[in-house]
């Protein structure tokens, strides 16, 4: 008997840990001159298909090299191949403390509809990724927690023609670090009937410490406006922009 509540015990804990798991995705738009319509940065960190030195991916504060070489939170654990021909490099991390794994995936700068599109959809709990890790099945795309998309806002310059569905599970919560990412993405947010804890109000660089810094305040279930809070204080700090520039810049939720 005692030998059959152990092991009852040990189900039961097995169970409470799985079910503790969380998933994030982020969907990276390399930054390219070429092909976005952005004001030009430095051709080594704007070419859209230079997974290496890209501005939002391999450069100093992008994406990847971030997570992988500037924080102690984040441990890059497997380098993922992928039959999407339009991801130039995909990574998977997992939180140093936490069971929390993040999904990047970079995106060919020329193919940055396609990301945004991705990107809501999966907002929207469609399309919906398994990646196998160790003994664990791991749910990204429409199966993940939150999603975030990083890099230029393209709906400035194009629409999306997206079918959402009739979400029956948790709303996502979801990141846009883009500029003006509020006010061209709500209507497509609004119909994909996700959760937006931080984006942003005016023209911002999407740089990983502020996607760091907010992921920071979700892992802890802080609401909406104490992550608006951490990302100004953080971009802040990286941008010396002042506080109160960095207070208008974020903010969460639709507008009112």
């Amino acid at each position: 008997m005692k030998k059959l509540i152990i092991l009852a015990i040990l189900v039961i804990l097995s169970i409470k840990t799985y079910g503790q798991i969380k998933t994030i995705h982020v969907f990276v738009a390399l930054c390219d001159n070429k092909n976005q319509g952005i004001v030009p940065v430095p051709a080594k960190i704007g070419n859209g298909k230079d997974t290496r030195n890209n501005l939002y991916w391999g450069a100093g504060y992008g994406v990847k090299s971030f997570l992988k070489l500037k924080t102690k939170d984040w441990k890059l654990v497997k380098e993922l191949d992928t039959s999407n021909s339009n991801i130039l490099d995909r990574v998977l991390f997992k939180h140093a403390t936490e069971e929390v794994y993040l999904l990047a995936d970079a995106y060919d700068g020329e193919q940055i509809k396609t990301c945004i599109e991705d990107f809501l959809k999966a907002s929207n709990a469609q399309d919906p990724q398994k990646i196998q890790f160790n003994t664990k099945e791991l749910g990204f795309g429409g199966d993940s927690d939150l999603l975030a998309y990083v890099g230029h806002d393209g709906l400035m310059e194009f629409d999306v023609s997206i079918s959402y569905k009739p979400v029956q599970t948790k709303q996502k919560d979801i990141i846009v670090l883009a500029c003006y990412s509020r006010n061209f993405f709500s209507p497509e947010i609004k119909k994909a009937n996700a959760n937006p804890i931080l984006w942003t109000t005016h023209l911002m660089a999407p740089e990983a410490y502020t996607l760091k810094s907010a992921i920071d305040g979700w892992i802890k279930n802080e609401t909406g406006k104490q992550i608006d809070e951490r990302a100004a204080q953080t971009y802040n700090k990286y941008q010396k922009c002042g506080i109160r520039g960095a207070r208008n810049l974020f903010t969460t939720g639709f507008k009112n």
